[in-house]
C-alpha cells in the first residue's frame, strides 16, 4: 500500500523512478563549474527521482574543487540531497582515465558522461538522450553539428575509413549508458583506451542525437595534448590505417623494382646505355625498400592480431536475445 502511494505521488510530480548517475570530468574548470550545476542540477532534480553526482578532479590546480565543495554545501535544496562524490585522481592522467574511473563508481541504472561541461547546448537534450535511450538503444550520445576543427574532422574521417568496424564515430559532448552497455563494456576488456569507439562498436544498439551549438568550443591546451596522443593510439587499436599504409608503400616500391627490372631488360637490346651502375644500385635500393615495408606490414598484421587477442575477451557479440513461447 505504502509502494503504492509512493509510486502515485511520484506519477503527480512527472519523475523517473530509474536512478541515474552523473559522471563529470573536471580539470580546472574553476569559472565554468558553478554555471554548469546551476543549470544542470534542478533539471536532474525535476526530472528523476533519485540520482547521484560523481565528479572526478583530474589533478586541478585552481580553485574548481574548493567552489565545488562550496556549492553543494550552500545549495542542499538545488542538489535534492542526493549523493555527491568526487574522485580525485593522482595526477592528470586525461579525460579517458579518469572517466573510466568515475564510470567504474557509478552504480545507477543509466549513467550520463559529462566529459566538458561547457553549455553550448539546450538544457532539454539531457532528457531527450534519456528518452531516446527508453526507446530500445544502449548508448545514445549528443553530438554538434558542424563547428569542429579541421584536425578532428580529419581524425574522424581517417579513423571511420580504415576502422575494423561498420559503426561510424564523431563529435560528441555528452552521452548516456545503459547498465547493459557498461557490462558489455567491462566483458570486452578491464582497459578501455577510447570510450567513443568501444561504446559505438560493443554489439549493441547506439544512436547520436545532434543539436545546433551556440559559439565556439575549445579545448584547454593538456586536454588538446591528450588528444593527440589518443588519437595516434586509436590508429593502432582500433583500426588498420597503419597495416594499409605499409602495404601501399610496399606496391609502390614492388611496382618500381618491376619497372627497373623491365628497363634493365630493354637497356641490353638497346643501343643507348645507361650510366654503369645506374641500374643495379636503383635496383637495389627499390627491392630493398620493397622487402623493408613488406616485414613492416608482416609485423604490423601480427601486432595487430596480438592486440585483439590479449584486449578483446569475446569472440562474438549479441546485441539481445528474443524468447519466443508457443
Amino acid at each position: 500500500m505504502e509502494k503504492q502511494k509512493m509510486q502515485e505521488n511520484q506519477e503527480r510530480r512527472g519523475q523517473e523512478s530509474k536512478f541515474v548517475s552523473m559522471v563529470v570530468y573536471i580539470q580546472n574548470d574553476e569559472e565554468r563549474i558553478l554555471p554548469f550545476f546551476q543549470r544542470v542540477l534542478p533539471l536532474m532534480r525535476e526530472t528523476f527521482e533519485k540520482y547521484e553526482i560523481i565528479c572526478v578532479n583530474d589533478g586541478s590546480v585552481d580553485g574548481s574543487v574548493e567552489r565545488l565543495k562550496e556549492f553543494f554545501k550552500e545549495n542542499q535544496e538545488t542538489a535534492g540531497g542526493n549523493m555527491m562524490q568526487i574522485i580525485h585522481m593522482s595526477y592528470f592522467q586525461g579525460v579517458e582515465a579518469s572517466m573510466n574511473a568515475g564510470r567504474d563508481m557509478a552504480i545507477g541504472d543509466f549513467v550520463y558522461e559529462f566529459d566538458d561541461i561547457c553549455l553550448d547546448y539546450p538544457l532539454e537534450l539531457i532528457v531527450q538522450i534519456y528518452h531516446r535511450l527508453l526507446e530500445g538503444y544502449d548508448v545514445v550520445a549528443a553530438g554538434r553539428k558542424g563547428g569542429g576543427k579541421l584536425s578532428s574532422g580529419l581524425f574522424y574521417w581517417l579513423y571511420n575509413m580504415t576502422s575494423h568496424s561498420g559503426s561510424k564515430i564523431g563529435q560528441e559532448t555528452f552521452r548516456i549508458l545503459s547498465r547493459r552497455a557498461i557490462n558489455r563494456v567491462m566483458s570486452i576488456g578491464k582497459y578501455i583506451p577510447y570510450r567513443k569507439a568501444i561504446y559505438m562498436n560493443c554489439g549493441l544498439k547506439t544512436d547520436t542525437v545532434y543539436y545546433e551549438g551556440k559559439g565556439k568550443k575549445g579545448r584547454k591546451v593538456g586536454c588538446r595534448k591528450e588528444r593527440t596522443s589518443l588519437a595516434l593510439d586509436s590508429f593502432i587499436y582500433f583500426t588498420n590505417g597503419m597495416e594499409k599504409a605499409s602495404l601501399l608503400l610496399s606496391g609502390v616500391f614492388l611496382f618500381f623494382t618491376l619497372g627497373v627490372a623491365i628497363y634493365l631488360a630493354c637497356s641490353v637490346f638497346s643501343a643507348n646505355k645507361p650510366v654503369e651502375g645506374w641500374l643495379s644500385t636503383m635496383g637495389f635500393l627499390s627491392f630493398g625498400f620493397f622487402g623493408v615495408f613488406t616485414l613492416l606490414t608482416i609485423i604490423l598484421k601480427y601486432l595487430s592480431v596480438m592486440i585483439s587477442l590479449i584486449f578483446k575477451h569475446q569472440r562474438y557479440l549479441v546485441e539481445s536475445v528474443e524468447k519466443i513461447t508457443g
